[in-house]
């Protein structure tokens, strides 16, 4: 068993070395096909972060009358912060308001003097809620304007963000099935033309097979070179398409900061280069390995 083993792995790397033209062509493809897969993996996480950070920025607000106490705000929060819809719930008193208002409008002066003249407080306590997901706001209005609230409830501004909301969550949607819908596509295109490329490779040898049939050779051992050779395509392929990719991660990252500050992607890239470097080598390993034994399976069924 040991032997024949060394027997199909010496093999399977001279044929390897001996085709060196039909090994770089196949390689050349295998490359072009983990480097979309990469690009992939890499766009799917920018596009998670882009619409984390979109769904950050859709809250509501709701405004309670000027004389409920802070205790009666803080019982509501609590009793929101238990839906499960909501991921957070902030409390913002009418000082913080106050302070918030003048902060945003210090270049103003006339909004400046006209505070300054008002003998009280005019904004009122409010609370700023962030669902888990977008879909969930109408449960959290809804659960805002109930009977209980009304008298203590001065405004929900879901109702004025409705439109906005909708729209964002419509993006939010539509992003997410168009990137599952390209990484398919081009997954399985990907696959096709590496399939497509080493049949051609492996018809190169199809004489070979036949004289290896004909010496009594078991179907297992013909196979076993060339699965040898679709493993090492998919190692050096993952290599290689890591490579390639580095120079861009490096370029892309400037602009990328820009569009996103909280999302880091050269930090991201080499942070978690083992775990890119598995998944290129899986899926380059199970490409080789099953496109070579298709292959060789089409020769030993003549």
């Amino acid at each position: 068993m040991i032997t024949t083993l060394y027997r199909i792995i010496k093999y399977g790397i001279n044929g390897f070395l001996r085709n060196s033209w039909l090994s770089i062509a196949t390689l050349s493809v295998m490359v072009l096909a983990l480097f979309v897969f990469l690009s992939l993996i890499i766009f799917n996480v920018l596009t998670a972060n882009a619409l984390d950070i979109l769904k950050d920025k859709i809250d509501i607000s709701v405004y309670f009358q000027g004389d409920v106490p802070e205790d009666e705000i803080l019982k509501i929060k609590r009793s929101l912060e238990s839906l499960a819809e909501v991921k957070a719930a902030e409390y913002i008193s009418r000082d913080q308001a106050l302070a918030l208002f003048q902060e945003r409008h210090q270049e103003d002066e006339t909004i400046v003097q006209a505070i300054n003249v008002l003998e009280e407080n005019p904004l009122s306590a409010s609370l700023n809620i962030k669902a888990k997901n977008p879909n969930d706001y109408p449960v959290i209005s809804s659960y805002l304007n109930n009977e209980n609230l009304s008298k203590l409830v001065d405004k929900v501004t879901y109702n004025q963000n409705q439109l906005v909301i909708s729209r964002l969550t419509t993006i939010i949607e539509t992003v997410q099935r168009s990137g599952l819908g390209l990484t398919v596509i081009l997954s399985i295109i990907a696959v096709l033309v590496t399939l497509n490329t080493i049949i051609l490779t492996i018809y190169a040898s199809r004489d070979e097979i036949g004289l290896m049939r004909l010496v009594g050779a078991s179907n297992k051992f013909i196979r076993g070179p060339y699965l040898v050779q679709g493993v090492i395509y998919g190692l050096i392929a993952a290599v290689l398409s890591l490579v390639l990719m580095a120079p861009l991660v490096s370029f892309a990252s400037a602009y990328v900061k820009v569009l996103m500050p909280e999302m880091g992607l050269q930090s991201y890239f080499y942070g978690n280069l083992l775990s890119l470097f598995g998944y290129q080598a899986l899926f380059g390993i199970i490409l080789g390995a099953v496109s070579s034994l298709i292959a060789v399976g089409k020769y030993l069924k003549i």
